[in-house]
């Protein structure tokens, strides 16, 4: 059994069953047996290796990428949201944690600056949820500005890793075994702090002019398919508006699978799997998610 006492450094925060749906964006899951906040990356290392081997892990940034079932995490959750965030300048370089908002990082390049981040102002979460999908937005991908990384392993050991140590495709990232990222170098290049602002300022807006962003969601819930484009083959199947339970297929953008105010967790995994076998039935294309689906049923 896990205790406060025994698993805390005395400057991170464990927390028991601490129900989920306060931390994902789609406002739905069940709870986490333990909640852990680190205090920074020292006292992260600190608490893993104090951490039994077979313990389950779950990251958290956002939590604008995952779906957590009505059952709950039985294991640990690292929770980085305030946490591991700063971001420093140097030259051309720019230092982030993996707690890092992607929009604030893009936010600080800009005043410094610096373009080549101004896409990530489209992405709703962390720079280490980016990292571990290869994020995109309005055609630029995290991984296309890295230039180093650095991980932590299970014994809490830190390592810096080049973006050729990990395996990187669309929406898809292999990092070496039990490696999660903490932080990040991002190569940008000098321009002018007041175009790079316009851009994202107008990137923003396209934003909110083509996505349900007052609605809970989790983004863009499948991946396109190569020379298509997941929303246009799911509003093609008329799926859009298509509810089960209180989760429904966005009538705005029909990528985003919306919380309408009761949804459960089970009602979006239902959705999920209910557009990927109209969309496999009408067009022969099989979605993949790239929404990540944790834990147990109800």
């Amino acid at each position: 059994m896990i205790t406060a006492q025994q698993y805390t450094s005395g400057r991170g925060e464990l927390r028991f069953d601490e129900p989920l749906a306060r931390h994902t964006s789609w406002r739905v899951g069940g709870t986490a047996r333990r909640f852990y906040r680190p205090a920074d990356v020292e006292d992260l290392e600190a608490f893993l290796r104090k951490l039994p081997t077979d313990e389950p892990l779950l990251w958290l940034g956002l939590g604008s990428n995952l779906l957590v079932r009505d059952g709950g995490f039985s294991g640990t959750v690292i929770a980085l949201k305030g946490r591991l965030d700063t971001i420093d300048v140097e030259g051309d370089v720019l230092h982030a944690g993996a707690g890092a908002s992607c929009a604030r990082v893009a936010r600080q390049a800009a005043r410094s600056g610096l373009t080549g981040a101004s896409f990530l102002a489209g992405i709703p979460g962390t720079l280490g949820g980016a990292l571990a999908m290869n994020a995109g937005a309005f055609g630029g991908e995290t991984w296309s500005i890295v230039r180093v990384v650095r991980t932590i392993d299970r014994a809490g050991v830190l390592r810096c890793r080049l973006p050729a140590d990990c395996r990187v495709g669309y929406r898809e990232v292999t990092g070496p075994a039990g490696e999660w990222f903490v932080g990040v170098e991002l190569q940008l290049q000098p321009g002018d702090v007041v175009a790079e602002q316009a851009v994202i300022r107008g990137l923003l807006e396209r934003r909110m002019a083509t996505q349900p962003t007052a609605l809970p969601s989790a983004g863009s819930t499948f991946r396109n398919p190569p020379g298509d484009h997941a929303a246009r083959l799911i509003e093609a199947a008329g799926l859009k508006g298509y509810r089960i339970g209180g989760a429904e297929v966005s009538p705005k953008h029909a990528n985003f699978l919306i919380n309408t105010g009761e949804a459960t967790a089970a009602d979006i995994e239902a959705l999920i799997e209910h557009v990927r076998d109209e969309v496999e039935r009408r067009f022969g294309v099989c979605l993949q998610t790239e929404v990540h689906v944790v834990g147990g049923p109800a």
